[in-house]
């Protein structure tokens, strides 16, 4: 029997699991945000989660007066996780490189801060990274540094207490902007585990038995993979037993990742011959919902329902059968990329740890079975093919911009499907996994709305017959 939430009477436990739920979707919480609400929730439940969230996931739970910040063990490193824009769009390179340098800026300000000084101070130490700089001059400049400003804001760091920066991002000669500077929530925004300038690789930022100070004996090698196992159901649409290390798939099977995980969070865990999902129908927890709505939402739940009938009706013999990269090998390639833009300069070489990198393109290698799945595979032409039949069928309820941009929209499309673990991205094409047959047989209609509203006002209705939402949860971009 589970010792989760051992110490929550029956009566309490649904409101007992909306906290865990609302701390998961939500690493930060303040005094009013995600809602006014929130934080009285988290901290009426504060001692049970912080048990609760150690033994079960390995998670550290740091509640002050005004804040509650979940420290997430990171066993990867996932793409599909940003920071979002005032427009609701992925934080790129140089939002992130103002957010940080604005923490950095920010700790040298006193309890006010006015906009134009904070962007002078940022651009000062911008301009000493190459590539980077912050010319307020220039608009797509102070449209990127207000959009690391807001996201601070939105989280309580910063409160306006006068102007607006919308307003100074317009006109920085014509308007500015006052904030107040709350130290307590900049201080749980900004709390790494490591010391960044000991790094080498951005893998040495993942879970250890050390990051936690937890000992190294054989029972908490053990404790460590089951929690690593329940992270990594509850963190990703689904685990793939073919993508689990032994001493991993032995955790996965284990009766007790279910019960723990389902009396934790109040959702369901789902086991197939394939591997473990936690299927969250409410959409509570899950910061990415699949189906969902929106052109690219659409357009990919149309196309994984063609890739999912081409795979059944080949009887995954006419296609060709290809291997997925192995956990290891994405993460490899991953930090390949990051560290390739990792600054040498500032670099303490002496204190360094052990490159990590290497070691993990050493565990894919050795972790590699004989017996190696394979996966369907289609290629980009027939993609492009299906993609302009359901153009050419639903393209009326298509935002016009991404209709008129086919190539734009089947990568994103294909971005999303491979987030949600429906496929695997490789060169020449994608492989389909064996969740994509969730969305077989889904159907779709067109509904346009009335005639007394403008005639490009149509909409995509899917019909589909296996709406439950697979959890991608609690997406953490704080730095």
């Amino acid at each position: 029997m589970s010792r989760v939430a051992e110490g929550v009477s029956p009566l309490e436990l649904a409101d007992y699991q909306k906290a865990v739920r609302l701390v998961l979707r939500h690493p930060l919480i303040t005094s009013g945000y995600p809602d006014r609400a929130a934080l009285a929730t988290v901290r009426r439940w504060a001692d049970q989660l912080r048990t609760d969230l150690m033994d079960v996931l390995g998670y550290r739970l740091v509640t002050t007066a005004d804040t509650a910040r979940l420290q997430r063990a990171q066993d990867g490193l996932d793409a599909t996780r940003p920071a979002l824009t005032r427009a609701g769009r992925p934080f790129d390179r140089r939002r992130y490189a103002y957010l940080v340098l604005t923490l950095a800026a920010l700790g040298r300000h006193g309890a006010q801060v006015a906009l134009g000084e904070l962007a002078d101070a940022v651009a000062a130490d911008a301009v000493r990274i190459d590539g980077l700089g912050l010319d307020t001059a220039r608009k797509p400049d102070r449209d990127a540094f207000v959009d690391a400003v807001t996201w601070l804001t939105e989280r309580g760091a910063l409160t306006l207490a006068d102007g607006s920066a919308t307003a100074w991002a317009g006109d920085p000669e014509r308007a500015e902007a006052l904030y107040d500077i709350d130290r307590e929530i900049l201080l749980a925004v900004h709390h790494p585990t490591r010391v960044l300038q000991h790094l080498t690789s951005v893998t040495a930022l993942l879970d250890s038995s050390g990051a936690l100070g937890m000992s190294a004996s054989r029972a908490a090698q053990r404790r460590d993979q089951a929690r690593r196992a329940r992270r990594l159901v509850l963190e990703n649409p689904v685990a793939y037993y073919a993508d689990a290390d032994t001493e991993l798939l032995g955790q996965l099977r284990a009766p007790a990742l279910a019960e723990d995980l389902e009396r934790l969070t109040g959702l369901t865990v789902e086991r197939r011959a394939e591997g473990v999902a936690l299927v969250d129908t409410s959409g509570r927890l899950s910061d990415l919902r699949f189906p969902g709505g929106g052109t690219v939402a659409q357009a990919a739940l149309l196309l994984a329902a063609r890739i999912s009938a081409a795979v059944q009706r080949s009887g995954r013999h006419a296609l060709d059968l290809l291997p997925a990269p192995t956990a290891a090998e994405r993460l490899a390639a991953r930090a390949r990329r990051i560290d390739a833009a990792l600054p040498s300069r500032g670099l303490i070489a002496g204190l360094a740890e052990p490159d990590q990198e290497s070691a993990y393109e050493a565990s894919g290698d050795e972790g590699e079975a004989p017996g190696e799945t394979r996966y369907p595979f289609v290629t980009d032409s027939w993609l492009r093919g299906r993609l302009k039949e359901i153009t050419a069928e639903y393209g009326a309820g298509f935002a016009a911009d991404l209709r008129g941009d086919p190539d734009r929209l089947l990568g994103q499309a294909l971005d999303l499907l491979a987030a949600m673990s429906l496929i695997t991205r490789v060169d020449g094409g994608a492989l389909a996994l064996p969740l994509l047959a969730r969305y077989r047989g889904v159907t779709a209609r067109v509904k346009t709305r009335t005639a007394a509203q403008p005639p490009a006002q149509t909409a995509l209705f899917a019909d589909d017959p296996a709406a439950d939402t697979v959890n991608e949860t609690a997406k953490d971009p704080t730095p």
